[in-house]
């Protein structure tokens, strides 16, 4: 049972285990699910699937594999949110409704509907033919036709629908699309690593039973301190200039990153770090930190990860007085492998797509001096990163 299932999601590249499809089968066996191909949707996926970037593939692979019912995304293609935005409500009258044919089965509808894909290239509404609102074409939202394909709508209106088409809820966890929060705070969880520390605030089960065992049954409670994420994380975020067009990521990233570390501290700086760094854009004039201090202040065993494009001239590395907001003694590169060889492991993340990397001679420099760890701000490049943090 299911094991066709099973090999569909191994084709998809889905990283699943026969343990996990036992795991299924049991909770089948228990009736967990019956008659519901939503509950079994979900049901499988808890499973099956123990990574969440792995959904969007899940998504394909249940899709493929359950032909027939009502799926997501059947030709793995997006349809503009435009084609489907709900502009009029029209009304249809028996009489209209009886002269509107249907095409003629399953197969024809889907048919018919991976043709207009390939061919549509703009918004429809009112009409008889495209993906649309407001028609009697059998693709679309908020209209009439015997037996459509339904796109975009918020819940029935006719129960006419032969197909339901949504988007794939997790279709943004591809590896080489930019990071959202969410997206974030997956790809930092690999860089976990738990360990007990501080009061002892959480009961220690296995100990307490094994306690009033030996006390001839007399309750011995014991407690243990509480497991938390150990990691120690130091994030210099570039600001100002280039980076005000990559705001979003980078404050996302601050978000999921706050989230996941109880140990982490972060800092500013323009284009390259010098002699001194700030906690407070507002103050950055008045209130900055040596970078000396930082490095006497945090132990070797932080992971450091610079956040910026790596955008700038050339000089604003590599020579004294390079940067554009001040004399500097001493060159950016200087200060950039004072701080690695203090921190021994450190990667850069770049929110600049990494096509465009080669056009800038700045950006090869700070590679060069990162060891090539740099890594784009996309799930892809920040699970690369976080191996590198391991490593090194």
């Amino acid at each position: 049972m299911l094991v066709d299932f099973f090999f569909k999601l191994r084709e998809y590249q889905l990283k699943t285990s026969l343990s996990e499809l036992m795991d299924l089968l049991r909770a089948l066996q228990k009736g967990v699910v019956f008659a519901d191909i939503e509950a079994f949707y979900y049901l499988a996926r808890l499973c099956l699937v123990k990574d969440e970037s792995q959904y969007d593939k899940f998504d394909k692979a249940f899709a493929d594999y359950f032909e027939g019912v009502q799926q997501i995304d059947l030709f793995g293609k997006d349809i503009p949110d435009e084609w489907l935005r709900k502009e009029i409500e029209r009304h249809f009258s028996e009489e209209e409704k009886a002269k509107i044919k249907a095409l003629g089965g399953l197969d024809e509808l889907m048919k018919t509907l991976k043709e207009r894909l390939a061919e549509q290239e703009k918004r429809h509404q009112g009409g008889n033919k495209w993906i649309g609102t407001g028609g009697t074409s059998p693709f679309g939202a908020n209209g009439y036709n015997p037996e459509g394909v339904r796109i975009g709508q918020d819940k029935n209106r006719n129960f006419s629908a032969a197909k339901v088409w949504d988007k794939r809820e997790f279709k943004d966890l591809a590896g080489n699309v930019e990071l959202g929060t969410r997206n974030i705070k997956i790809a930092l969880r690999k860089l976990r690593k738990f360990a007990r520390s501080g009061t002892s605030e959480e009961l220690d089960m296995p100990h307490t039973i094994e306690g009033t065992a030996k006390n001839a049954g007399l309750l011995d409670i014991q407690m243990m301190p509480v497991r938390r994420n150990a990691i120690k994380v130091l994030m210099f975020f570039d600001v100002g200039g280039s980076m005000d067009a990559h705001i979003k990521e980078c404050e996302e990233l601050f978000s999921a990153a706050h989230t996941e570390f109880k140990h982490l501290e972060y800092f500013y700086f323009h284009n390259c770090v010098y002699e001194g760094v700030w906690k407070d854009n507002k103050r950055r004039g008045k209130e900055t930190m040596s970078v000396f201090d930082v490095i006497h202040k945090y132990g070797a065993d932080y992971k450091v990860i610079f956040v910026g494009d790596a955008t700038m001239g050339p000089y604003e590395i590599t020579y004294p007085g390079g940067s554009v907001e001040h004399w500097n003694e001493e060159p950016g590169a200087l200060w950039m492998q004072r701080i690695l060889q203090h921190f021994k492991h450190g990667i850069w993340l770049n929110p600049q797509p990494q096509e465009y990397w080669n056009y800038y001679a700045s950006i090869g420099i700070m590679q060069d001096i990162m060891e090539q760890r740099m890594y784009p701000l996309t799930i892809d490049g920040l699970g690369e990163a976080i191996k590198a943090l391991h490593k090194k």
